[in-house]
């Protein structure tokens, strides 16, 4: 009787338990996400991920990118013999100018088709992508969760963040609620979302494994990179997609992986939305982002001592053992006006504490040219304080626009086979319907075709737009440009792109 009665109580307490667990399931599923405004769970609570999911599913879209087939002029050097007798009459290739040996040749590229993530951020249609999901793109298409498709048209990139604007005409979209990636906590959990490998939309949980993390990547020297890590999977098709948090709030556009083998092991980024407002801003703006410097070049403290340790040299006493050494101040920058030296060890930047470059581009990210910032640093052990003026990468604390061809206020098309044939050219660009512009006011007329500018080739409308781009963000914001007329009659005109009167 004793052991049937045991075995009575131990069925109860299993029955009860069973029911205590059901119960709770029951509550747990059909009510709101058990997470407080900071989107962390209470101590010893789990966290409802099936409510960030629900919540940001519908604003993460897939982008389908298309690059046309083009005709590329290539390079080779070749020998002056098997040159003569492949191709004695030159039906292959033309001369480079006569310059030595090297023969011009056409090649055609294939039709190249690619995918990423995106996420909307606005009810009227603007997404945000990582810039190199559109790098080159001639066509986009974005598809949201429910199989609408639309066309999208890029507003405006930036490839020292990786961030891309682009817009779709839409009404009523299901735009995220972006939160702020600066009250993200390590340890938190997040969700991924995106489309890897092509497969479909896919959400992926991990929680925060750092901030303000730094990468060597093969991006520019000049790549601004302060990524939130996680531990939920991205993979490649992941890229432009969203981090969120428990609250189903965006917090990261997520970027890149970390892999030996090129797929996820544990490591993936993103760009926090401390840096991504700033973009999206300056790109609706100004169409690039209006990046303010400091003007030095520097690394981790830590970094820079370990270094010395590595190579056998002594490592001095800076008096502090986090913060940024200053490797470098470039010449006529804000920090070399406000008195910074090489040597010297930023220790905060407006009394926000800094350990690593990564917080120090951070905080930047959301600065223009012209604020103003308070740099604490040490110099032989002694606490100084800087007052700086940030300036652009021209040095100056001027806007800087990127113009593209409506600036020149004129309709531009690539010559047609006759003109060619009459003109005995190879390719060109016709100006057609002058209007008010830069060409305009640099006497350029219609019937004019523009052969180079600022001593490239220009055989596409696409390199038309890239000399406007480049030149627009330059210290020298103007068009060299060489062509001819109809009648022959060959022409220089100096365009300045500043439309300021």
């Amino acid at each position: 009787m004793k052991k049937v009665s045991n075995y009575l109580v131990y069925a109860m307490c299993i029955i009860a338990m069973a029911f205590s667990a059901g119960s709770f399931m029951k509550v747990y599923a059909n009510k709101s996400p058990l997470v407080s405004s900071s989107s962390s769970a209470a101590p010893g609570q789990p966290v409802d991920l099936t409510y960030a999911a629900e919540k940001a599913l519908p604003s993460v879209v897939t982008i389908r990118v298309v690059q046309n087939s083009k005709t590329q002029i290539i390079e080779r050097q070749v020998d002056p013999f098997e040159d003569f007798f492949n191709d004695p009459f030159g039906f292959f290739g033309s001369p480079n100018n006569g310059q030595g040996n090297t023969r011009r040749y056409r090649q055609q590229t294939p039709k190249r088709q690619g995918s990423g993530s995106g996420v909307i951020i606005s009810a009227d249609g603007y997404v945000v992508t990582n810039n190199h999901v559109v790098d080159g793109a001639d066509e986009i298409t974005v598809i949201l969760t429910d199989n609408r498709e639309f066309s999208a048209k890029v507003i405006g990139t930036d490839a020292n963040s990786d961030l891309a604007l682009i817009k779709v005409n839409g009404k009523d979209l299901p735009a995220i609620t972006i939160a702020d990636s600066q009250n993200l906590k390590i340890g938190e959990w997040v969700l991924a979302i995106g489309n890897p490998f092509s497969i479909g939309t896919t959400v992926t949980a991990g929680i925060v494994s750092a901030k303000a993390r730094q990468m060597n990547d093969e991006r520019s020297a000049n790549a601004v990179q302060s990524f939130i890590q996680t531990d939920a999977a991205i993979n490649r098709g992941n890229s432009g997609g969203a981090l969120v948090n428990a609250n189903g709030e965006l917090v990261g556009i997520n970027a890149m992986l970390y892999s030996e083998t090129g797929s996820y092991s544990g490591y993936g980024f993103a760009i926090p939305t401390s840096i991504m407002n700033k973009v999206v801003s300056d790109l609706k703006a100004y169409g690039t982002v209006q990046r303010a410097l400091i003007g030095i070049q520097g690394q981790d403290l830590n970094a820079y001592t370990d270094g010395l340790k590595n190579q056998g040299k002594d490592v001095p006493d800076f008096g502090v053992i986090n913060g940024i050494y200053v490797g470098k101040v470039v010449d006529d920058g804000a920090g070399a006006a406000a008195g910074l030296k090489e040597g010297d060890v930023i220790t905060a930047i407006d009394g926000k504490p800094l350990k690593a470059m990564a917080e120090l581009q951070e905080y930047l990210a959301n600065k223009r040219p012209g604020d103003k910032v308070t740099l604490t640093y040490m110099r032989n052990k002694d606490k100084k304080t800087a007052h700086v003026t940030l300036k652009n990468a021209q040095g100056n604390t001027k806007v800087v626009k990127t113009a593209d061809l409506d600036v020149l206020g004129a309709n531009i098309r690539e010559v047609n086979a006759e003109e060619k044939k009459q003109l005995e050219i190879n390719y060109g660009l016709k100006v057609t319907k002058v209007g008010n512009g830069a060409l305009r006011k640099a006497r350029i007329t219609d019937g004019f075709i523009i052969l180079n500018a600022n001593d490239e080739p220009m055989r596409t409308v696409a390199d038309l737009q890239e000399a406007v781009k480049s030149a627009s963000t330059s210290s020298d914001p103007v068009l060299y440009i060489k062509g001819i007329y109809s009648t022959g009659k060959k022409a220089y005109f100096v365009v300045e792109l500043n439309d300021e009167e």
